[in-house]
């Protein structure tokens, strides 16, 4: 990586997982937080490069992390099928959350706290409601025969943003639990995408290459 002054160098190396590493977050200048094939979550101490906190729990690969607005929580999705709510203060994990039937690729946050989206190699996206330790609602469709790659939330929460290896983006309205319109133009599988700050736009990222601006 390169800049208009030169090489960017590396400052901190963090080692200490025994798998790969599949999702990581920031929660201050000084913490971050990984999950990882190992089957575990750490938090970590940047300065000193150091693991503070081992998160165990899940009985296969974390594939995804999303962090709750308040910072003091997440949620994580393993490939044992189910999701996980952790306390990051104790390390301790509160609740899980069972219903899909293949891995978890992906999940994320609605903005309130309190709900959290899937999706899943199951060809399902779920929401689920911590308050009440349950699941809301399931997002499928008869022709959806193949995975979800990523997840995410229009600003208000009315509209589920999924990305799927068909190459398209479905997009789901979360209260009806129908689809609301369909997303096509990329030639490969939809492997990332998100929402920006206003909630304007709509970015996703393929396996064709492209990346796509969707107002």
């Amino acid at each position: 990586l390169k800049t208009k002054e030169g090489n960017v160098r590396v400052t901190r190396e963090l080692a200490g997982h025994n798998g790969y590493l599949s999702c990581c977050r920031f929660l201050s200048d000084k913490q971050i937080l990984t999950s990882s094939g190992d089957t575990t979550c750490a938090l970590w101490d940047i300065e000193t490069g150091q693991q503070t906190t081992t998160l165990t729990g899940h009985e296969g690969d974390v594939n995804c992390i999303s962090l709750a607005p308040d910072m003091n929580t997440f949620i994580s999705g393993s490939c044992d099928t189910t999701t996980k709510l952790w306390d990051i203060r104790d390390g301790m994990s509160n609740q899980t959350f069972h219903g899909h039937e293949l891995d978890i690729n992906s999940i994320a946050f609605m903005s309130n706290g309190l709900n959290f989206a899937t999706g899943s190699d199951d060809a399902t996206c779920r929401m689920f409601d911590i308050r009440s330790d349950q699941q809301l609602g399931c997002y499928t469709g008869e022709s959806i025969v193949c995975g979800i790659t990523s997840v995410a939330f229009s600003k208000s929460g009315r509209i589920l943003f999924a990305g799927y290896d068909d190459y398209n983006c479905h997009c789901w309205d979360v209260l009806r639990q129908e689809r609301s319109a369909q997303l096509m133009s990329h030639e490969n599988r939809v492997s990332c995408l998100g929402v920006n700050e206003d909630g304007m736009a709509l970015c996703t990222g393929s396996w064709d290459s492209f990346l796509k601006i969707w107002n």
